[in-house]
């Protein structure tokens, strides 16, 4: 039965829910508060260069290819796709880097450059991560857990794999060199979690890493969101931007329709939120309609790190500096720093970055002669209480000095382009609770039935996809959340 259906956001759970309920045969509406869509995948354009705001670790990239193949199209006529060699180039703080690809002996031969004792664990480790793969991943991922005995059902399993353990403790029974520890247990970074409290569960990351590459999409994350834009169009879906829903109207505890800001409203039989969950259980739905999703309920949540971002772009390029497309600059303090910013919520001195390098991969990314940058650093959410109207110029100007002394020379003469964002962008603009960057932080606790689920208990004709609900961040997370709403809603 062909349904009418408001698809509210347009991250990349929005966007592949939205082109799977279109080849459902749904008619299907977007709505985005911004100019342009993406959600955390927004493209910052300046002087010429072109910033991913967002996600730029792209892993399964079958699952676009499953969107695209759906619809009856290929992917790699609307965007392509290239493999990273390697995945990270991960620095201690000396400077001594280690790289790992899918390469089996060569990702051997890097540990044993390191400590040769720990060649023997590796391989240890790789074989137990497949199993946790092939349960978390490849099986359930894709299930919805909408009743407490779905988890009943895989928790011998779920034990039986360790998941009571954290990533950091579960790489520990196999490593003992610390540097390379953190090279293999900061994964759950990549999704807001804590490597030591994070389930290991998130292990799997590395295994599902080694299964398909990691890649880049030409054009950047952004060249997805349009190949997918365009895909949707092509569909028959319609878009709208600069169209900020103010409420979710509820008639009997079913969704019936949304306000805009401007007052318009427009009816629907099923609604799809791509917003941040928290937000949209608070900020668009009237309390009288929560039962569950409590206000109480919603601030005692634990929720992901925030993140600071600097884009920047230089009139010089930078290729003989010795970095790579994906590269991973741990300070000294490890567990420290992450207890500052996952529990203590104090924004440190020092810190551990990402440093994306797109250019290397893909000089359409900045103009002739130029390289574009972005560099990243977890810190805490909001509670910290840090005023980062008056910090953020201070935490910036550290991040560059210590680039600039460590890794690009001359940095800060050459910047022709430069763009930051901070919680405060998080909260205020991407609408994102506490300015969390990754929504529901992922400890056991708040994973499969434990997070918010992709159904709504509160609200019918209500559906959740994106970061903050089952699975998780990410981008295999968000994309399976659309293929769990397409499913739902197909069954109701």
């Amino acid at each position: 039965m062909k349904k009418k259906i408001i698809v509210i956001g347009s991250g990349f759970g929005g966007l592949g829910a939205a082109s799977r309920l279109l080849t459902a045969g749904h008619d299907v509406t977007i709505l985005e508060k911004r100019d342009k869509l993406g959600g955390r995948a927004y493209v910052y354009e300046k002087n010429g260069f072109k910033f991913d705001g967002g996600p730029t670790v792209i892993t399964a990239p079958f699952m676009f290819d499953d969107i695209f193949e759906a619809a009856g199209k290929k992917r790699e006529d609307y965007v392509k796709f290239v493999p990273c060699d390697p995945f990270y180039r991960i620095f201690d703080a000396e400077g001594k880097h280690f790289d790992y690809n899918n390469d089996h002996e060569f990702t051997l031969e890097e540990i044993k450059k390191r400590n040769p004792g720990d060649v023997e664990g590796y391989e240890k480790f790789i074989k137990t991560t497949k199993a946790i793969f092939d349960k978390g991943f490849v099986e359930l991922a894709d299930k919805p857990f909408l009743k407490f005995t779905d988890m009943l059902k895989v928790a011998p399993d779920l034990i039986k794999l360790q998941s009571y353990k954290t990533v950091y403790k579960y790489v520990e029974q196999f490593i003992d060199d610390e540097f390379l520890k953190r090279c293999f247990s900061f994964h759950p970074l990549l999704v807001g979690g804590n490597p030591f409290d994070t389930t290991s569960i998130y292990a799997m990351i590395h295994y599902l890493e080694r299964e398909w590459g990691v890649h880049y999409a030409m054009g950047g994350t952004g060249a997805i969101v349009n190949a997918l834009e365009k895909l949707i169009l092509e569909q028959g879906g319609k878009i709208h931007t600069e169209a900020e829903v103010d409420e979710i109207q509820i008639s009997n505890g079913k969704a019936t329709g949304v306000r805009l800001k401007n007052g318009e409203q427009l009816q629907a039989d099923e609604i799809v939120s791509n917003a941040d969950v928290a937000f949209t259980y608070k900020n668009l739905i009237n309390p009288k309609h929560r039962k569950k999703y409590t206000d109480r309920k919603i601030e005692r949540t634990k929720y992901s790190m925030s993140l600071f971002v600097i884009y920047f772009g230089t009139k010089k390029r930078y290729l003989d500096s010795g970095l790579a497309h994906h590269n991973i600059i741990l300070g000294d303090r490890y567990q420290g720093l992450l207890e500052d910013i996952f529990h203590k919520k104090h924004l440190a001195e020092d810190f551990s970055l990402y440093l994306h390098m797109p250019t290397i991969t893909d000089p359409s990314m900045a103009p002739e002669g130029c390289e574009g940058f972005y560099v990243l650093s977890p810190v805490p959410h909001l509670d910290s209480g840090t005023d980062w109207n008056e910090m953020a110029p201070k935490y910036r100007d550290a991040i560059m000095d210590f680039l600039e002394e460590n890794y690009l020379p001359d940095l800060q003469e050459n910047i022709i382009a430069e763009h930051y964002i901070d919680p405060l962008h998080f909260q205020d603009v991407l609408n994102s609770y506490k300015g969390s960057a990754f929504s529901v932080e992922p400890i056991l606790t708040q994973s499969a039935w434990f997070r918010p689920h992709n159904k709504s208990e509160d609200v019918d004709n209500l559906y959740f996809v994106g970061a903050g609900t089952h699975p998780g961040a990410g981008l295999p997370g968000v994309l399976s959340s659309s293929i769990i709403a397409q499913d739902l809603i197909g069954k109701a």
